[in-house]
């Protein structure tokens, strides 16, 4: 369990060289480490309280909260989950009495321990972090049982009606807690420095089948009570329940994937590499240690394209292509397996912790698994995805420790913990080379196992491994420049492609005149190499250029999602109308924010184009994730 001590931010940095043999990673003491980092060194950086989730009312480094015991009730006709949850808390200092929790527009009934009340209360709510609950802990109790019930408009939940659903025939409900939604559906101390385990009774209608992030029985009685039960500590945002007219296909000996039956078997063909990728991670980074790794295909609304939910990965139907194209996000939340999960960021200024050594490991799994052109291709992709955020960010959103004070940390997701995240580790790996790096992670995944730790006990961390083996070729002056300042540091990687040669060739000739649309060899294009292609076209094209391009490749009838996307980009910055009845299609049926809020951000430019989107909002609201609503509504006022 993370130590709950605070200190004063210091700026801390590397710079990195090139390469020396493999050698042993010491074991070392990170945390006296991490306090001899801070005397010695004299740069500090204004008022961030290092280790201090700001984004928590809870109160862990007194009273500490290990274990949560659920029982609730899915009532889909009032779209709540009602009942209560028995909290188990270790006190951190033995005079403090009182237990603070996170919640978010929760009904709370009653606290009781052992039978009787106990008194507590739900302060006023903040906007972007809910309210706060105090529970005055009896004298000796180390559990309390909190009766409460949630909102039907909880920021970490969506009930879907039958019609929002694959099948048609009966509602669905799923959670997302990242970042700090768990608070919507649960009280409990809604910090990703704070790891739980927990037990869970979900009660649903006999016809539905209950899952959550914890164990999951493949074959079990659909009798409308669930038993689960996660011993692994984990983080709050992890927690995930889904309701749904759900069943179960195998994909090897500890991978499957749950969905609703109209898509069971192409979920199931798409993804039948996961065991493999399993495998290869394993054999490269040490044990799986979450026993199965299964997927859940949710309906199009989930605002994300996966979200990696322990044991249970919850996944987007965007990504069911045909031809395991956009396999690239299955390894990324079964990479999270071990960075992110097993060590996980101690703040949400710590993000790129989780998100950037993900993207650098899903990176590594795709060559593993699907050879070096796959690799060089989605990394090139990523890297001008980063480049695209560099240029709308501000200086300050482009810093990996990011400040997030006063704001709501849903504000950290960009490209930037992400691909600039791993860009940096990539360039750690090419100064002392793959094989010692491969074996520095190893070690640190083992060394934070199952601990949730911050930015400066990274750096310590890395101070006593790799600067002290590399002295001649890392230093921390490169380090500040990747963590602790925006932009691309000069001299960093820029990933290639053989593959791309020929596509830039090809579009340099249709523009230029040379050729015709149908003219160009395009026939063995990967989807890759095609979204290569159109996202590097010139920002302005002319009707008939975009007329040849969509007659000879059926771009506006593209089934797959991320072509379909970055061709309705270039249609809507052209105003090229013949797109638009596909654009609004898209916009209604799918939910994913990568994919839409691009579009509405750029319909919003013009007026025209504002009041389309508009329009597409108003029917597509009532199936959106709150998140999505959220996060698109500003484009359409």
């Amino acid at each position: 369990m993370k130590n709950f001590f605070r200190l004063s931010v210091f700026t801390l940095a590397v710079s990195l060289v090139a390469c020396s043999p493999v050698e042993e990673v010491p074991s070392v003491n990170t945390e006296s480490m991490l306090s001899q980092n801070v005397q010695n060194d004299t740069a500090t950086s204004s008022a961030i309280d290092v280790g201090k989730d700001y984004h928590s009312y809870a109160n862990p480094e007194e009273v500490l909260v290990t274990h949560l015991n659920l029982d609730l009730t899915a009532d889909f006709s009032t779209k709540k989950l009602i009942g209560s949850v028995q909290v188990t808390v270790k006190r951190q200092q033995e005079n403090a009495h009182e237990l603070i929790l996170d919640t978010r527009d929760l009904v709370i009934f009653s606290v009781t321990s052992q039978g009787n009340d106990v008194p507590f209360e739900l302060k006023a709510a903040d906007e972007n972090l809910g309210a706060a609950l105090h529970i005055k802990m009896p004298n000796g109790a180390d559990t309390v049982t909190i009766n409460y019930e949630t909102s039907p408009t909880a920021s970490g939940a969506q009930w879907l009606t039958p019609a929002q659903t694959a099948g048609k025939k009966h509602p669905f409900l799923f959670t997302q807690a990242q970042a700090i939604h768990a608070r919507s559906f649960i009280p409990l101390q809604d910090s990703p420095q704070v790891r739980v385990t927990y037990t869970a009774t979900i009660r649903t209608p006999k016809e539905l089948l209950a899952v959550m992030s914890a164990s999951n029985d493949p074959d079990t009685e659909r009798d409308g009570v669930y038993e689960f039960n996660m011993p692994q500590p984990i983080p709050s945002y992890l927690i995930a329940l889904a309701i749904g007219d759900l069943h179960f296909k195998a994909m090897g000996e500890r991978t499957g994937v749950y969905a609703e039956p109209a898509i069971l078997e192409s979920a199931a063909a798409e993804f039948e590499d996961t065991e493999s990728m399993l495998i290869a991670t394993e054999n490269k980074y040490g044990p799986y240690s979450w026993d199965r790794y299964d997927l859940l295909i949710l309906p199009p609304s989930f605002p994300f394209g996966g979200m990696e939910n322990p044991r249970l990965s919850f996944i987007t139907p965007t990504v069911i292509a045909g031809d395991k194209s956009l396999v690239s996000l299955i390894a990324h939340e079964l990479a999270h397996s071990w960075s992110g999960n097993t060590v996980t960021n101690a703040t949400w200024r710590d993000l790129w912790l989780n998100e950037g050594f993900t993207t650098y490991l899903t990176y590594r799994i795709m060559e593993m698994v699907y050879g070096e052109d796959r690799y060089n291709m989605e990394a090139v992709l990523g890297y001008q995805d980063l480049q695209a955020d560099i240029n709308s960010l501000t200086p300050a959103d482009q810093i990996l420790a990011i400040d997030l004070r006063g704001r709501n940390p849903d504000d950290v997701f960009s490209n930037i913990p992400y691909e600039k995240g791993a860009l940096f580790l990539r360039e750690i790996e090419q100064k002392i080379g793959r094989d010692n790096f491969d074996k520095f992670l190893l070690s640190y995944f083992e060394h934070f196992s199952f601990k949730s730790i911050t930015t400066e006990e990274f750096i310590a961390y890395l101070d006593v491994t790799l600067l002290s083996q590399y002295a001649d070729k890392l230093d921390k002056a490169r380090i500040n420049a990747w963590i602790f300042e925006p932009g691309i540091p000069e001299g960093a990687p820029v990933p290639e492609s053989d593959a791309f040669v020929n596509v830039d060739k090809a579009r340099e000739q249709w523009l230029a005149g040379e050729t015709s649309a149908n003219m160009t060899q395009t026939q063995e294009w990967t989807v890759h190499q095609w979204l290569y292609f159109l996202n590097n076209m010139p920002e302005l094209l002319d009707e008939k250029q975009l007329a040849e391009l969509d007659a000879a490749f059926s771009l506006t009838a593209s089934k797959n999602n991320e072509i379909a996307h970055s061709w309705l980009m270039i249609a809507v910055k052209n105003q090229y109308k013949p797109a638009y009845e596909r654009l609004y299609a898209y916009l209604t049926s799918i939910g994913r924010n990568k994919l839409v809020k691009p579009l509405y951000r750029e319909l919003s430019k013009t007026p025209d184009g504002k009041a389309f989107a508009k329009k597409a909002f108003e029917q597509a609201k009532p199936g959106y994730h709150p998140l999505t609503v959220s996060a698109n509504e500003g484009y359409v006022e």
